[in-house]
């Protein structure tokens, strides 16, 4: 009869904390864990991780609760209360009679007839057994809620982490595009462009400053968010008396330390106007035909986004995008050589990308390397995320709403992205290997097209 209770009672407990369940939850691969334990060992709290007992990969995102062996995991910790309370331990010294009532006011152990007595009486009370799962319920879903907190904050330090390490080659590259621009105007501008390149590396650092000192106040989150879930499973654990005697103001220390979440630093450099810089684009300004047709979910910048983590999960794992209406446009007309501008409408859009691109990818051959060089907007939950392709960069700039311009220096080996309104830049790819007929092009998930 032991060894059969003794199966059972395996059968019943998490091979992760080696304790009853909390929470249990059943994995694709058909093995069970406490939720909180499968989150807590989950490495970076990835979406994507590994079963203990098989090693199979998890691939869920959405776990509910097995209810059949949480009820089971219920009665038998009903049977380990009863013989607790009526052990020689647990009884009244006045009555002698186990005791089976908490009260929460005093937050005590009283036997029935203390309960009903004239300095308990007009108290609250309940069962031990019934206070103890009402405090089980508050502390799990506390550590559901300390969890959000955990991935969110999670989430921030990744993105603060590929910030700061790209931040300074970023900064860089804006003064080679800002030095380059210049250099393309007459020389009456080169004390504004002292100016600009000075404003530039000035406000680089300090951002740079700002990146560093976020990185280390969510670092030192995770370490708080982390122990104090540690400490609430802990709670959770212990036996349904001292539970309720050792409970004290847990749920206020949690819910103090999920207040103040470092968010990430908005690194974005400030648009500044280049005088002159419009008078010469406009020199080359074209208006030309459009042809539209479809492709699906952004077949042609997937794996830029992917590459860039925009289109993926905490580990690199691709996200499905929606297979939404794609309008895609390119150009009536080809460039062979010259320099060419010519501007279209954004608005507020998102997931939209403009540029050239070479004739034999429009002719259908989408295997090729350095195909288009262009500038794209993601949305990603709520995030925008800005980005040039050939060799895919994010753009550390805000997302531009209204005209934006494509400049064309074929010759030159570089395609410039402008702001109009503002006379600003917004950057530039330099360097491009060109095929030898280039097009126009644009790409948008949720908008027709103005071309202006």
């Amino acid at each position: 009869m032991d060894r059969i209770l003794q199966i059972f009672q395996n059968d019943l407990t998490c091979s992760i904390c080696r304790n009853y369940f909390i929470d249990p939850i059943t994995t694709d691969c058909g093995h069970s864990f406490c939720r909180t334990c499968l989150y807590h060992n989950w490495p970076n709290m990835s979406v994507l991780s590994h079963c203990s007992e098989c090693q199979k990969a998890i691939q869920q995102t959405d776990f509910h609760t097995n209810v059949r062996l949480n009820q089971m995991v219920l009665t038998v910790k009903q049977g380990s209360l009863w013989h607790s309370l009526w052990s020689t331990e647990n009884r009244c010294r006045i009555h002698m009679e186990a005791k089976q009532i908490f009260c929460e006011d005093q937050r005590s152990l009283l036997c029935i007839n203390c309960s009903i007595s004239q300095e308990h009486g007009a108290h609250r009370h309940c069962s031990i057994g019934e206070a103890a799962e009402q405090h089980r319920e508050k502390l799990l879903e506390t550590m559901c809620s300390l969890w959000e907190k955990c991935c969110e904050n999670y989430r921030n330090l990744i993105v603060e982490i590929v910030t700061t390490k790209s931040w300074v080659i970023y900064v860089t590259s804006q003064g080679e595009a800002i030095r380059a621009t210049y250099d393309e105007l007459a020389p009456i501008e080169s004390l504004e462009k002292h100016n600009h390149l000075e404003r530039l590396q000035r406000e680089g650092k300090e951002i740079f400053d700002q990146l560093r000192d976020s990185e280390v106040s969510m670092t030192n989150k995770r370490e708080l968010l982390r122990g104090m879930y540690a400490e609430l499973k802990e709670m959770y654990y212990k036996p349904d008396v001292q539970l309720l005697l050792d409970f004290g103001d847990i749920l206020n220390r949690s819910e103090a330390v999920c207040e103040h979440m470092p968010q990430p630093v908005k690194a974005e450099l400030t648009a500044v106007t280049i005088s002159g810089m419009m008078t010469r684009f406009n020199f080359f300004k074209e208006i030309f035909s459009l042809h539209l047709g479809k492709t699906r979910a952004h077949d042609f910048l997937q794996g830029d986004l992917i590459s860039l983590g925009i289109g993926c999960g905490i580990q690199g794992v691709p996200f499905i995008f929606p297979q939404s209406e794609c309008f895609l446009y390119w150009g009536d007309i080809f460039f062979t050589h010259g320099q060419h501008y010519w501007e279209l409408q954004m608005r507020d859009t998102w997931n939209w990308a403009l540029g050239v691109c070479c004739e034999d990818w429009v002719e259908g051959n989408r295997n090729l390397q350095k195909a288009f060089y262009v500038l794209g907007c993601a949305k990603n939950d709520m995030h925008h995320s800005v980005f040039t392709t050939s060799p895919p960069v994010l753009q550390y700039v805000p997302k531009p709403t209204g005209l934006v311009g494509v400049f064309l220096d074929y010759e030159g080996e570089s395609v410039t992205f402008v702001n109009p309104e503002e006379s600003s830049l917004i950057c530039r790819i330099s360097s491009c290997s060109f095929s030898p007929h280039l097009r126009p092009i644009f790409c948008c998930c949720h908008s027709r097209l103005e071309i202006h």
